[in-house]
């Protein structure tokens, strides 16, 4: 990306209903791709086929891709204008919460194995190996699904008792 220590933010981000996003660039199929993962939900979304000017304009690859994943998974344009507002302006910073990039490390593996078993990067159907891993229970989250997490924190639904 180019950035510097300097360009780095220091500190925690300001609240927000969803908070923070971890980015982790992977090779699928000797692709590069971004998987995004959010730190209080773990869900993510996978962006294949990155190229150096995608990365450079990280913010706007990010609240492009969330806002069409966000439509696949039938939120409202009201949930999604709530959601996509709070990233108008995005900033950098290093991560150092060994949970979500566990999780995300966890993720990646399934996403380079749903990939490969449904016939690549350009033979898959992305949004429903998406769909399929949102859906999949996380440990972190008490074994709760990626998109039920998301559900609650946006009031969509109530918490359901463990």
């Amino acid at each position: 990306m180019g950035l510097k220590a300097a360009d780095l933010m220091k500190g925690e981000p300001s609240v927000s209903l969803l908070g923070s996003w971890h980015a982790n660039l992977i090779h699928i199929d000797r692709r590069k791709c971004i998987l995004f993962t959010n730190d209080k939900t773990l869900f993510n979304f996978l962006v294949p086929d990155v190229t150096r000017g995608h990365i450079r304009e990280l913010d706007k690859l990010f609240r492009s891709y969330l806002e069409c994943v966000l439509s696949d998974e039938g939120f409202d344009e009201g949930v999604k204008e709530k959601i996509l507002s709070e990233y108008q302006e995005i900033g950098y910073a290093s991560s150092n919460s060994k949970t979500v990039l566990g999780s995300m490390n966890d993720l990646a593996f399934h996403y380079k194995y749903l990939i490969f078993s449904d016939g690549g990067i350009h033979g898959c159907d992305l949004p429903e190996i998406i769909r399929k891993l949102n859906r999949m229970p996380m440990g972190t989250l008490g074994y709760q699904h990626s998109i039920e997490a998301l559900k609650i924190l946006c009031g969509l639904v109530p918490q359901q008792w463990h």
